[in-house]
């Protein structure tokens, strides 16, 4: 008996931080070579893997058999299975998640309003920091249930500038002034061009809308920026940005609403 606890401290000592170092090189490399996702995935296969073997090892040293050691984990497993549907979900969910490869980790995405950076995905639920430093746990079967944006799958992302000038300016000198803003920012993008596009008629305002790209690190500071120099750009040239206005008339087409003073003193 002295000898089984020896051995197995002994195993133990060895074996653990062999396997802790192994599993964070094998992600590190996987990650270099494949992706994020990927070394993940294939170090938490290796550790849980090695866990396992680590701990037939030590039974074994107590005397424990193998054939009964897996005929009663069938049984238990029956009925932890019984017990934990929803659980099995999740995991088969997460298989489907690791195959299809939706979105990978450091992607950011967005589910049931909710987005976020996907920290990792695991066997039963993906985990994601929000901008506000958040941290959510989203189950695997809900997304694969629910509708899943992906923000950053691929390279570039557009900047949508909605933009509203006064019924007196003109449409081709906007058009050319926000083009030349989006050309001069050095964030926008020449392929795909910049693009203005003319909504139509508002209520106080001509509406149009300039269309820049940009690469997704760039998105957020280039959409900061356009906003800046497009105000400053219009005040230079004179183009004013109106506000919402109502007029009042009395039923005539030309005529105005009169309005009396009246002098309470």
């Amino acid at each position: 008996m002295l000898l089984s606890l020896v051995r197995v401290g002994v195993l133990l000592l060895i074996a653990l931080p062999l396997l802790t170092v192994s599993t964070k090189w094998i992600r590190s490399y996987a990650s270099k070579k494949l992706s994020s996702q990927q070394g993940m995935v294939l170090s938490k296969m290796i550790y849980y893997g090695g866990m396992v073997i680590i701990l037939f090892a030590v039974l074994g040293e107590f005397g424990f058999k193998l054939s009964h050691l897996l005929g009663a984990a069938g049984i238990i497993g029956i009925g932890v299975g019984f017990a934990s549907q929803t659980s099995a979900s999740n995991i088969i969910s997460g298989f489907f998640l690791m195959a299809e490869k939706p979105f990978e980790v450091d992607d950011i995405i967005t589910v049931q309003g909710t987005t976020g950076v996907v920290l990792s995905i695991d066997m039963l639920s993906v985990k994601l920091r929000t901008f506000d430093n958040k941290y959510i746990r989203i189950p695997n079967e809900t997304l694969i249930k629910s509708e899943m944006t992906n923000i950053t799958r691929f390279p570039v992302r557009r900047v949508d500038v909605p933009v509203g000038v006064a019924y007196k300016e003109d449409i081709g000198k906007v058009r050319e002034i926000l083009l030349d803003v989006a050309q001069k920012n050095p964030l926008c993008l020449i392929d795909p061009q910049p693009m203005v596009i003319f909504n139509g008629f508002g209520s106080s305002s001509l509406d149009m809308t300039l269309l820049a790209w940009a690469a997704k690190a760039d998105w957020l500071n280039l959409k900061n920026s356009i906003y800046e120099q497009i105000k400053v750009r219009f005040d230079e040239e004179g183009i004013e940005i109106p506000f919402p206005h109502v007029s009042l008339y009395a039923g005539s087409v030309t005529d105005p609403m009169p309005v009396r003073m009246v002098d309470k003193g």
